[in-house]
């Protein structure tokens, strides 16, 4: 560990915390200290995951439902970070977009973060702890056939700022705004959407970033682990880009 952004005997809880994002900001939450619960519906995959971690429990949950919700929290005594960060994407417009899918997207993307949120609010407030969720680039700015995608991120952002105003001393809440990040996520739109024309796809991904490259998940966990540190101790209710610049663009 190095001598700043530690969180040593710290506890944070990740969901969607099996693979991409989050299983990177396991791997450097762990690395700064934390014991990690690793929260997916792939129960499989976050054992894996924890068996690599010095430090980490893999507990199985369904964002989407507050009873799998409630069976986690259960049997959680104390808790100092909570990491939103599990997500689904939609590819269409509001005139193609179906009523299901919509609501598929938003129980997933913004329904999940109300739940988990509220259920972790009380470990929270006694913590004086740190929430992170991931938004996105979407939220800021309007992405082509991403009618769903982008009315989700905008609410997740719109909720870390409303929550950092009704808990300003009790509590941090901040939200992490990532560009194109190369992920299974990204991998599974190609394969779905662009089976064809992958390469050429994610070239004009790449394009879309200023700086020429796609993110990576270590990228994105940098930053929360560094917003999860008491070096951040001033940072709330903030909406922070990490997109190569493409937002500014």
């Amino acid at each position: 560990m190095t001598d700043i952004f530690h969180l040593e005997n710290k506890t944070a809880l990740i969901t969607g915390a099996a693979s991409g994002i989050g299983a990177a900001t396991a791997r450097e939450l762990s690395r700064a200290g934390a014991h990690v619960l690793l929260a997916d519906i792939n129960l499989a995959g976050s054992q894996s995951l924890a068996a690599e971690l010095p430090s980490a429990s893999a507990v199985p949950m369904d964002v989407t439902c507050a009873a799998s919700i409630a069976t986690v929290f259960a049997n959680i005594p104390h808790l100092d970070i909570l990491i939103n960060n599990a997500g689904i994407g939609l590819v269409g417009t509001i005139a193609d977009t179906s009523e299901e899918d919509f609501d598929r997207v938003i129980d997933v993307n913004v329904k999940s973060v109300f739940l988990v949120t509220q259920a972790a609010l009380p470990l929270l407030l006694a913590s004086r702890g740190s929430i992170v969720n991931i938004g996105s680039a979407a939220g800021t700015v309007g992405v082509k056939q991403r009618f769903a995608y982008c009315t989700s991120k905008g609410a997740i952002h719109a909720m870390t700022r409303q929550i950092a105003v009704d808990y300003p001393k009790e509590l941090r809440a901040n939200c992490i705004a990532p560009g194109t990040v190369q992920t299974p996520f990204v991998e599974g739109y190609l394969e779905k959407y662009h089976a064809h024309e992958k390469e050429k796809v994610r070239a004009e991904l790449v394009a879309r970033q200023p700086i020429g490259r796609l993110g990576t998940p270590e990228d994105i966990a940098s930053l929360v682990r560094y917003l999860c540190s008491r070096e951040a101790e001033f940072i709330n209710g903030a909406i922070i880009p990490i997109d190569g610049g493409w937002t500014t663009a």
